[in-house]
């Protein structure tokens, strides 16, 4: 925690006893735990009802209204339910109650899931014709929609009956491979000791290790990232066997429900086609000369000959004396940065900040990190901070407040039943925020070296974010392919198919930055493996929000109007052709184009500022 008197210090107090204005209210859901259990009770009640209703909420449509608007009253709850627990056990992590809560849903969830395997059927056997007539008999059914479109564009891939039931259950445990990898990361592997330069001993977790990767000193880095590694690869036949089952999980579920193959299957419900994926890993590895250009300033900047992997997260403006923004100094810039989308988009940021949205210090017990929960529609967004005056730390309050904010408009938008947005649109608006920020702060930021520490950290956020997740996503499909291919994942053999990858994406036959054998074990720590082609989502979104905050940026009344309908559109048609009604067509390599041009361009900004300024700056 950042020593400063803007930033308050709450790491030795408990949630308790930190102002009510200084964190969510958990009261705004359920008063007390004694209603949220009434709740539970009340659920299991309306789930019990399903039965009976099941045998003829398709004869009319005024049943199936009666009947879909009782599912939609059960998931809200359970939504409420699940916030109730979450954001309480994240800030009381001491407190197992909340665990134990978190695990009641978890049981309800998959109880109503299996008590609904035969929707899916009936609706495919009713057929377009006959629920178009209760549509319009009934014009509240229009809310589901989406749900009769989904279902009957996947009709050749829904089980029945039993087989339904049967996979409804597997959800009880198809985390294992999951929660044992997070296990093993988090808790159960040693964490070996090492001496800095400064005769500091530090214990190497995950918390250190994300901290000294970045030092200062260079032989610190390298003799914490080679010790991380090293340390880690005595369990490497372990996480193999882990990833190897969540492969072939993957499989399994693509083959039951008769798809072509695991990213088909991930891909299809939200009609997303796969030569979306393919198209993106072209065109990141078509563009890699703009990453390749990065790396090599970094080198420079740095006052390096030669670049190496440990170099990476280290930042390349080692001389500023980085500035620490009060929590209201932060909000204060993220507002101003914001201004392009108008009053109303500010009056609600205001909102949060000062409505109980935001859990915003560290405390004794709080999980680490950020999100942004928007599940309740009734209900403002929920965000968790641990603000610590960095510029980071006022990026990753305008990604999270993103986040909010598209919520918030889809909720008070859309019907319940289309206000989710997926999780393909979900970066999106995340990502828009921090690049509106950085583009204020550029702007405005007088300080040379905090400018430039500034653009250098959203470069990295981009190469992170773009270049990074699309080498992880390729060496998903890598995994994936492997095993529909007869194939099993070895600890050898996913060590190969990482460094090459690696090795690859970052240039290191053609010098720009150097990879040692001792990174191949970086696959094992990396917990989005286990989440079904997601990491490609990451990229995809910000090079949407990249478009489109071009779009806002440089345009005017209706390029600002397409971007806010985008955040109230919901899940009220599939992502694609939502993003194309702003303009943006991600089956399109041209559309690509846009973004790497301007990634060139900041890069091409920050060696223009770091010329005169960096004293430590080597020319090519």
């Amino acid at each position: 925690m950042i020593k400063n008197e803007k930033i308050p210090n709450f790491l030795n107090s408990r949630e308790e006893n930190i102002p009510m204005e200084l964190k969510w209210d958990t009261g705004d859901i359920f008063h007390s735990i004694k209603e949220w259990e009434k709740t539970l009770t009340d659920i299991h009640h309306k789930i019990s009802m399903i039965k009976s209703l099941s045998l003829t909420w398709c004869d009319s449509a005024k049943e199936m209204f009666g009947f879909l608007s009782l599912i939609s009253i059960i998931e809200k709850e359970i939504l409420k339910l699940y916030s109730y627990a979450a954001l309480n056990s994240d800030t009381k992590m001491d407190e197992s109650k909340y665990i134990s809560m978190k695990g009641d849903i978890q049981k309800i969830t998959v109880e109503l899931n299996e008590s609904l395997s035969f929707m899916e059927k009936d609706i495919i056997r009713s057929g377009e014709k006959k629920i178009k007539s209760y549509m319009d008999k009934e014009p509240d059914l229009k809310d589901y929609s989406m749900l009769f479109k989904s279902v009957l564009r996947r009709k050749k891939h829904i089980l029945s009956g039993k087989a339904a039931k049967i996979s409804a259950l597997t959800a009880l445990f198809s985390d294992t491979s999951q929660k044992t990898s997070s296990i093993l990361n988090n808790l159960e592997i040693p964490s070996p000791e090492i001496v800095l330069s400064n005769k500091d001993r530090i214990i190497l977790n995950w918390t250190s290790y994300e901290k000294f990767r970045g030092s200062a000193n260079r032989s610190d880095r390298k003799k914490v990232m080679k010790k991380f590694w090293k340390n880690h690869s005595g369990f490497r036949n372990t996480h193999a066997a882990l990833l190897d089952g969540e492969m072939k999980k993957n499989y399994f579920n693509s083959k039951s429900k008769n798809y072509s193959s695991s990213l088909e299957a991930s891909l299809f419900p939200n009609g997303i086609d796969t030569k979306v994926y393919h198209l993106l890993i072209k065109s990141v590895k078509e563009n890699l000369a703009p990453l390749h250009r990065y790396l090599d300033l970094k080198k420079r900047l740095l006052g390096l000959k030669k670049l190496k992997y440990e170099d990476l997260y280290a930042s390349s403006i080692i001389d500023v004396n980085e500035k620490i923004y009060s929590y209201k100094e932060g909000t204060g810039l993220i507002k101003k940065a914001m201004e392009p989308l108008g009053d109303e988009y500010i009056e609600l940021l205001s909102n949060g900040f000062s409505g109980n949205w935001v859990d915003i210090y560290p405390n004794k017990y709080k999980i680490s990190g950020a999100y942004s929960n928007g599940m309740i529609k009734e209900i403002h967004p929920f965000v968790l901070m641990n603000y610590n005056g960095k510029f980071s730390s006022v990026s990753t309050l305008a990604h999270e407040m993103g986040h909010a904010l598209h919520s918030w408009y889809s909720n008070n938008n859309q019907p319940f039943p289309k206000a989710e947005y997926p999780i393909f649109l979900a970066e999106i608006a995340s990502t828009f925020n921090e690049n509106l920020l950085v583009r204020y702060m550029i702007k405005n930021e007088t300080d040379e070296l905090m400018r430039m520490f500034i653009l250098d950290k959203y470069i990295e956020g981009f190469r992170t974010t773009l270049y990074r997740q699309t080498m992880f996503a390729e060496f998903e499909l890598e995994m994936n392919s492997h095993i529909e291919k007869g194939g099993t994942l070895t600890a050898d053999w996913l060590d190969e198919k990482y460094i090459e990858l690696t090795r690859e994406y970052y240039g290191h036959k053609t010098g720009i930055l150097d990879v040692d054998e001792y990174i191949a074990n970086e696959w094992s720590a990396i917990p989005h493996f286990y989440y079904n082609f997601y990491v490609y989502q990451y990229s995809t979104g910000i090079i949407a929000s990249g478009i489109l905050a071009e779009h806002v940026f440089n345009g005017g009344r209706e390029e600002k109007e397409k971007y806010i309908n985008f955040l109230k559109s919901g899940n009220s048609d599939y992502p694609l052709n939502i993003l194309k009604k702003t303009g943006v067509d991600l089956t399109d390599p041209d559309s690509f184009k846009i973004v790497f041009q301007n990634f060139d361009r900041l890069v091409n900004e920050l060696e223009m500022i770091s010329i005169p300024t960096s004293p430590n700056f080597l020319l090519s």
